[in-house]
């Protein structure tokens, strides 16, 4: 440093000290201690201590213009204004490069930039983002070059009070996020928070780079991350991290290195301060901490600002002196105005230089002189040839690489105090015009349209409105808007031709624009554009008058301003001595570098006038003097270029992981359903490894036995059998003696298919040669009229061929062998499946022929239904012959039977072993031209097996146990004898010991109707005739050799294939059977015979839809609609209710975010898809939420018991539960697609709109947040994601499907639901889009669910004792345990259990068996599954491990809750009670029953009169406990309250010859014990199917005084589904009102 610098620096420091002790001395306290004057706060806020918010931070902007908002309110203005960007052009476009007329430097440019951003920072957008974007001018030269149109500069509203812009009356106050005040804000920050992170604290001192003493260069870098703007740099189009910005207070500080240079001109002199007041303290022995020097120091060094920008920047810079300093002011506003904002101060743009110089002095010759440093080189003498400078354009958030180098601040400080800056005219620099700084997607914008567009977006009006506001006169013409250029100066006259051109430009603009003349179009001329048309050599009148009176208010109305003696911060030396301060002797205190000296400035740095410091009168001649070259022509050559505008794709990066995360979720979706499957599938296959285990004994033993074939070392030839599904492993076995082939299952020993060869002639034999490559070899055996045998041997077929070739010949079989290769052998196989397919057709073709009428020709090759098959196919049909195993699978009876035997002999003709198409036809015409005489005689002919024309009685009697044996029935010898003596006393041969056709006929005499209908069923088809018609001469001549008797002659019939079910919605012509009515009315007393008031028919009504179908006309279609109401008002009416809340919930959030919240959030990116999710999200909240109420089993049992049972239907909790779990996931679907796509807006927007938009998630301001960050990264976006997940595992194995066979799986998986309540409450929480709401639609079903659980888990956690268990046939298992003291329960309801010794948490629901009035609980439990098998295992009485110490039975105990309601405890209400229980669904019915009898016995007074129990069963057998329950009611029953009727399913169907014989025996058998046949009940039995309908309407007829009837089944789902199919069909006809309530297992 040179000596002189050195002494002004020592006298600078001596009279510093000098005014600072004295301050000091009078701030000293008697103890000695030091008082520090009033400290002013940091967010502005009590600097006026009658109105403390006034200049306080984030206030709204001061109004001095009568807003002009479109709507009054908060639209933006300008709608009848040009564009900006054509004004823009039009006006302020112009060569650049000259200098300023009053030699303005560049350091007074920059330092006004700095100047206004201490005070004023509106620059923030709106959040939620608003976009007002400016259309780019199709051509447009910078960004539309292409010509293609449409594009739009981003443009976003100011940030705003959001309790303005209501009306016209509150219009939008934009806000202004920092003090007016000149308070240090840019040094020191605006919060408390901030500035702390700026101190070093220590010494007073604000943090230096690398902790440095006093004299530290620069701030410390921002590594702890302070929100520093930080945009991406648009010379370099990528983000950049914001920690290698400076830590400074002005968050937009580091934009340009220029800006930053004037940052860390105050952070030094702050530094310098306390270094200062440190050694006066020091000196005049007075300890102050670090706080104090902090504070005392930021006064100073804000009161030297204070006075620089007041005193020296601004008449600088508005060309004009400032009054002087009036007094403090508490009624004077300080506030920013709209128009100082938008327009008057954003005058400095005009004077923007495109480049920088940073220069150094250096010797050369021992002479100092000037030197530029390039970028990234070395310092030269001259900036002509090299790019010396800093552009502007290129610099923008570049600042800390530009000045980041030793000495940069100084030089760039000296370059600018060297340079004179641009000129004042309307001609902007296209570093700001075009090429200033915007985001990703806009790397470079046009400031000047911006200044434009922001001016309409805070609703300012126009240029004239606001010259009259500040008491400036109207212009009533554009020359009028700066006359002087226009008044004094000739066209000629090149100096201000550029202004002239620009004004005469706007003109036209807004003349063809507005379609208006001059006069009028001058009043929609913008403020900016004609404010900046006014400059002469600075501001002009409109500007000039806004930014003085903005500045002196601010002075004025400032409490903490210097000169204010009134605030004791400073005396008045101390004031005088800080006007003394001027910028310069700032700049030579902050200095740093080694070469500066203070005579290198100019007294004024702001303004270069001529005059040089005396000290060094020749510097100017040594190239320092201002530096104006730069606006020489060769400009460009030393001046580096804007780098052009770049857009960018946000989602870009996003492709990947968005397609990724849906196409998992589909996946995850395929996969649980393929586990699903999978899963059944192996269930099943262990199942029936099970059953086959358990059937087969040892099932190897069985063929061991059988004499299959073996090797010659008496090891079995175990072999593949191909072509069957599925595969599986074989053995062989010949019986000589019965001319068979049995192939058993070498695994289960069961025989899979036995092959008859009595009657076959010949075998062919396919083998594979052996082979010494291949070790393996297949064979196939081949039968005339049977399916191909196809068999794989580990090792050559050819042992098992030989042994083969034995045995047929044996048998009389002759054979052929021929060798083929494997391929050829399996690609000739004649299947099973094949066979079967050309039997059908042959079945199919036989019916049809079968309803010939007489006459028809009937030769092979005419047949009706071949003629269009080809001759091949023909041909196979016509020569096919049926085995006796396909002629008895198509009766659908045992092939060993003597009634099929009997049959087949019949049939076959010609005795061949096999039944021809012809021979299977004249058997089918018996059937449907027969008369009762005909089918008389032919089951006549088939039990007089020796043909003698008789039947001894005991054959007649082996002939009735056949037909009971065929339907797997087992009868009593005595009942049968009993039975057969009844019958032939009846037709009146009681001693008769043989019986011969006549008398068989007169023993069926009184049944010829019935047998008059008589059919048989093949394959499905049940051929019959619809009348009674006889057969004619010729059909009758045509089945001699079939029953061998005559008939009379009839006219032919059809043939009438089983009626389907009446379809719904449809009427059908429907042919009622008459309902016997027992002669007196239910009413009066009944004998004892046990006689049924109806007469049941168990067929499937016969329906007949065609084109006579009789539609249903508009009463019956009202009064069906009717009856459904009052059947179901209770129901529909809580649904719709239901349903109505559920869409209101939506309609309002959707509302919401559609209307009330339009312009927040999300709403502004994805537009409606957010009302829609949002609205989605909410019906999810609310229905999964009330899942928990259906759930809640406890409670709800309890108030089915109250009053409340007769408004709400608690029986349809399951059904609702169901109902709303598929809403859930309707609503679920629709927000997870909205959310696709949502996020998929998400992942396409800024930065900075989503760091607006989702507040509560950080992410650094250099972080792109894509897709995979939303999804992954956000506790919503992960929750949802889990939830989904959650959602299809849970939904998938809730399925029916799941739940029948994968109970423990669907158990298991439903659990989930406590994770998913989990999710929903973290996903809301994560508050992506809004707080969370969950909580308020979860918390009261979740507290009624609770209570339930707490009432659940306050009684199943008891061990129960069980008495009794028994192992009952059909897998069903009897369990007997105590019952709780407390355990209070009604007939028809159920509990769970859980078994200690198997899974003390899993329990599974069972209906109760027994009735409430018994000292015990019984349950009857099928072994279905896995848990009921297990369960079976356990309580199985033979297992030992139910044995204790002393051999008596102990059995695990269990966990029990309940009991749980139902619909079928209700049953006691009904004057008339219907019970139908399928398969294990009589449970229920089992206990009510019981509490019938008990009830009776106990002469409780309850509602029902009648009691009505059907019991649809394959056999009574299945359920022998039932059979006893039923005996005891019926013991029990005195007043005959129940009427019990028992369907037994496995027999044929009515119309079947077999069963008509039956029912025939059934009926004589009650006549004469009152008991059935078949069950040893006194309740009747029928055979087959109940007919719902018929039976309903006969209640409807015997009890029609009745108004409901209640009807309540228990079962599988095709029988509810036929139940209520019933109930419907008879609720549209008048009478009783059917009210059906079903559970299905």
């Amino acid at each position: 440093m040179q000596p002189t610098s050195i002494i002004l620096l020592g006298l600078c420091a001596v009279g510093a000290q000098a005014f600072l002790a004295s301050n000091i001395t009078e701030n000293v306290e008697p103890n000695g201690t030091y008082h520090l004057p009033e400290v002013e706060g940091y967010d502005g806020w009590y600097n006026n201590l009658a109105h403390p918010e006034w200049g306080g931070a984030d206030m709204p902007l001061s109004r001095r213009l009568t807003p002009v908002f479109a709507d009054g309110t908060y639209q933006p203005s300008g709608a009848g204004r040009p564009n900006p960007l054509d004004i823009a052009e039009a006006t302020m476009r112009g060569a650049v490069g000259q200098t300023s007329y009053r030699n303005r430097t560049a350091l007074l440019t920059f330092f006004g930039q700095q100047v206004v951003e201490e005070i004023l920072d509106a620059q923030r957008p709106g959040c939620p983002p608003e976009y007002f974007n400016i259309a780019i001018p199709k051509g447009h030269r910078l960004y539309d070059s292409d010509g293609d149109g449409g594009k739009y500069i981003p443009f976003l509203r100011s940030r705003y009070d959001k309790n303005t812009g209501q009306s016209p009356n509150n219009v939008r106050q934009q806000l202004n996020e920092i003090t007016p005040w000149i308070d240090g804000g840019l040094t020191y920050g605006i919060t408390k928070a901030w500035a702390d992170a700026l101190r070093s604290f220590h010494r007073g001192q604000l943090k230096c780079l690398g902790n440095q003493t006093w004299d530290c260069a620069l701030p410390d870098r921002n590594d702890i991350g302070l929100p520093i703007v930080n945009p991406p740099p648009p010379a370099d189009h990528e983000l950049k991290s914001a920690r290698r910005f400076f830590r400074i207070g002005n968050p937009r500080g580091n934009e340009n290195p220029m800006l930053l240079s004037m940052q860390v001109v105050w952070f030094r002199n702050h530094n310098y301060i306390t270094n200062r007041l440190l050694n006066v303290f020091e000196g005049l022995g007075v300890e102050v901490n670090d706080e104090i020097l902090y504070n005392r120091a930021r006064q100073w060094n804000i009161a030297e600002y204070q006075h620089i920008v007041l005193d020296e920047w601004l008449p600088a810079f508005l060309g004009q002196d400032i009054p002087s300093y009036p007094g403090y002011s508490s009624t004077t506003f300080p506030g920013i105005t709209h128009i100082f904002q938008s327009a008057a101060m954003r005058f400095g743009h005009t004077i923007v230089p495109p480049i920088a110089y940073r220069a150094l002095v250096r010797e050369e010759l021992g002479v100092p002189t000037c030197m530029f440093r390039p970028l990234g080189g070395e310092p030269s003498a001259s900036p002509a040839n090299t790019v010396t400078s800093v552009r502007t354009c290129q610099s923008y958030f570049n600042s800390p690489d530009i000045i980041n180098v030793e000495e940069g601040v100084d030089e760039l400080l000296f370059g600018l105090s060297r340079q004179v800056t641009e000129r004042e005219d309307n001609i902007i620099t296209e570093d700001l015009q075009g090429f200033v700084f915007g985001g990703l997607d806009f790397s470079r914008r046009d400031l000047m349209a911006l200044n434009i567009q922001r001016a309409r977006d805070h609703g300012l009006p126009d240029y004239n409105t606001a010259r009259m506001s500040f008491g400036l006169p109207r212009v009533n013409s554009y020359r009028e808007i700066n006359p002087t250029i226009f008044d004094n100066f000739e066209e000629a006259d090149n100096t201000y031709s550029t202004t002239r051109d620009a004004i005469r430009r706007l003109e036209s603009l807004h003349n063809n624009f507005t379609n208006q003349p001059s006069n009028v179009s001058i009043d929609t001329v913008d403020i900016w554009p004609g404010g900046l048309l006014e400059t002469v050599d600075g501001p002009g009148p409109l500007f000039s008058t806004v930014i003085l009176d903005q500045f002196l208010r601010i002075r004025e109305g400032d409490r903490f301003w210097f000169e204010n003696e009134q605030n004791g911060l400073f005396n008045q030396e101390q004031i005088a001595t800080i006007r003394a301060v001027s910028f310069k002797d700032v700049l030579v205190r902050i200095m740093r570098a080694s070469w500066f000296n203070s005579s290198m400035l100019t007294r004024n740095p702001f303004r270069y006038d001529g005059q040089e410091d005396e000290d060094f009168p020749l510097f100017r001649t040594h190239g320092c003097e201002p530096h104006i070259e730069y606006n020489v022509p060769n400009l460009a050559q030393h001046m580096e270029p804007c780098s052009p505008m770049k857009t960018f794709d946000y989602f870009q990066g996003s492709e990947g992981p968005f397609i990724g995360s849906f196409v998992s979720l589909g996946l995850y979706l395929l996969l649980n359903v393929v586990i699903l499957f999978v899963a059944v599938r192996v269930v099943k296959q262990r199942a029936i490894k099970a059953r086959a285990s358990n059937a087969s004994d040892g099932g190897a033993d069985v063929w061991l036995k059988a004499g299959v074939i073996s090797t010659s070392g008496g090891v079995p030839m175990v072999a593949d059998e191909l072509k069957v599904n599925p595969a599986r492993k074989v053995v062989v076995a010949p019986s000589v003696s019965k001319k068979q082939l049995k192939v058993y299952d070498a695994v289960s020993g069961a025989v899979v298919r036995s092959i008859d060869l009595a009657h076959i002639k010949h075998c062919d034999m396919l083998l594979t040669p052996q082979n010494k490559v291949l070790t393996d070899g297949v064979i196939l055996l081949r039968f005339a009229n049977l399916y191909d045998l196809v068999l794989r041997f580990a090792g050559s077929p050819e042992p098992f061929s030989n042994a083969m070739n034995d045995f047929l010949n044996h048998i009389g079989v002759t054979t052929s062998r021929r060798y083929l290769a494997e391929n050829a052998i399996l690609a000739d196989v004649f299947t099973k499946e094949d066979r079967q397919k050309l039997v059908e057709e042959f079945f199919r073709i036989l019916f049809r022929e079968s309803l010939a009428e007489e006459g028809q020709p009937r030769e092979k090759t005419n047949f009706i239904g071949i003629r269009r098959r080809t001759t091949k196919r023909r041909k196979q049909i016509l020569s096919l012959e049926l085995t006796k195993a396909e002629f008895a699978e198509a009766m659908s009876m045992k092939p060993d039977t003597l009634f099929v035997e009997q049959v087949f002999k019949l049939v076959d003709d010609d005795h061949s072993g096999t039944v021809s198409f012809q021979e299977f036809l004249k058997f089918l015409i018996l059937f449907t031209k027969g008369t009762a005489d005909n089918k008389l005689e032919l089951m006549f002919n088939i039990y007089d097996i020796d043909g003698s024309g008789t039947l001894e009685r005991e054959e007649f009697t082996e002939m009735l146990g056949h037909l009971i044996e065929q339907a797997n029935e087992q009868v009593d010898s005595g009942n049968l004898k009993t039975v057969v003596d009844s019958m032939m006393a009846s037709a009146g041969l009681a001693d008769q010991r043989t019986i011969d056709i006549h008398q068989f006929k007169r023993l069926f005499g009184e049944y010829r109707s019935e047998l008059d209908d008589a059919a048989v069923q093949v394959r499905g088809k049940t051929a019959r005739k619809s009348n009674a018609q006889a057969l004619s001469v010729g059909q009758l001549q045509a089945l001699d050799s079939i029953k061998g008797g005559n008939g009379a002659s009839s006219e032919p019939s059809q043939l009438e294939e089983e009626a389907p079910a009446p379809q719904a919605g449809r009427y059908c012509s429907v042919r009622r059977r008459k309902i016997d009515v027992a002669t007196a009315a239910y009413e009066n007393e009944q004998d004892n015979s046990a006689s049924s008031d109806l007469h049941i028919e168990p067929l499937p009504v016969e329906a007949e839809i065609g084109d006579n179908a009789q539609l249903s006309t508009q009463a019956d279609n009202i009064l069906r609609i009717q009856r459904f109401w009052e059947n179901y008002r209770l129901h529909i009416f809580w649904f719709t209710l239901y349903q109505l809340v559920v869409g209101a919930i939506f309609v309002e959030r959707a509302y919401y975010y559609s209307v009330e919240r339009e312009h927040v959030g999300l709403r502004r990116i994805a537009g409606y898809g957010v009302t829609v999710t949002r609205g989605a999200a909410s019906a999810m909240m609310f229905t999964y939420s009330s899942l928990l109420v259906t759930m809640s089993r406890n409670i709800i049992t309890r108030l089915r018991e109250t009053f409340l049972n007769k408004f709400i239907p608690f029986d349809f909790a399951h059904t609702m539960h169901k109902l709303i779990a598929y809403t859930a996931l309707i609503y679920t679907i629709v927000h997870c697609i909205g959310h696709a796509i949502n996020f998929y807006h998400i992942s396409t927007q800024t930065a900075n709109d989503l760091t607006c938009l989702f507040r509560e998630y950080y992410h650094l301001s250099d972080e792109l947040p894509k897709f995979q960050f939303w999804l992954f990264n956000t506790l919503t976006g992960v929750t949802g994601y889990l939830l989904v997940l959650v959602c299809v595992t849970l939904y998938i194995f809730a399925m029916p499907y799941a739940r029948r066979y994968l109970f423990r799986t669907f158990w298991i998986t439903h659990h989930l639901y406590i994770v998913m309540y989990i999710l929903l409450i973290l996903h809301g929480s994560g508050r992506l889009v809004q707080p969370p709401l969950f909580q308020w639609f979860f918390i009261v079903p979740a507290s009624v669910f609770a209570i339930d659980k707490l009432i659940s888990y306050s009684r199943k956690k008891v061990e129960i004792v069980v008495y009794k268990a028994e192992k009952l046939p059909s897998g069903v298992t009897h369990l007997q345990f105590k019952k709780p003291s407390n355990f209070d329960y009604l007939s028809g309801q159920w509990v769970r259990i859980a078994c200690l010794s198997l899974n003390e948490s899993e329990y599974h629901p069972f209906t109760l068996t027994s009735a409430p009035g018994e000292p015990t609980l019984d349950l009857h439990i099928r072994a279905v599954g896995p848990w009921t098998q297990n369960l079976r295992t356990v309580y199985d009485p033979e297992n030992p491990k139910n044995r204790d110490a002393h051999g008596a039975l102990s059995f695990p105990r269990l966990y029990l809750d309940g009991p749980f309601g139902e619909g079928h405890q209700d049953w006691f209400k009904y004057e008339i009670a219907v019970l139908v229980g399928g398969g294990i669904g009589v449970t229920p019915f089992a206990s009510i029953l019981k509490d019938v009898v008990h009830k009776q016995a106990n002469n409780t007074r309850f509602a029902a009169k009648k009691v009505y129990f059907l019991w649809v069963t394959r056999t009574q057998k299945q359920f022998e406990w039932m059979t006893d329950i039923i005996r005891q009611v019926e013991e029990q029953d005195k007043k005959q309250l129940t009427d019990i009727h028992i369907f037994i399913t496995q027999f044929y169907q009515k119309f079947d010859l077999r069963t008509i014989m039956l029912y025939i025996c059934e009926r004589h058998f009650q006549k004469v014990s009152n008991r059935s046949l078949f069950s040893g009940l006194r309740s009747v039995t029928h055979f087959g199917r109940p007919q719902f309908n018929s039976f309903f309407e006969g209640l409807q007829d015997l009890h029609n005084s009745v108004g409901q009837i209640g009807v309540f089944s228990c079962g599988p789902p095709p029988m509810t589904r036929s139940v209520e199919e019933g109930c419907q069909h008879c609720n549209q006809i008048e009478g009783p009102i059917f009210i059906h309530h079903s559970e299905n297992f």
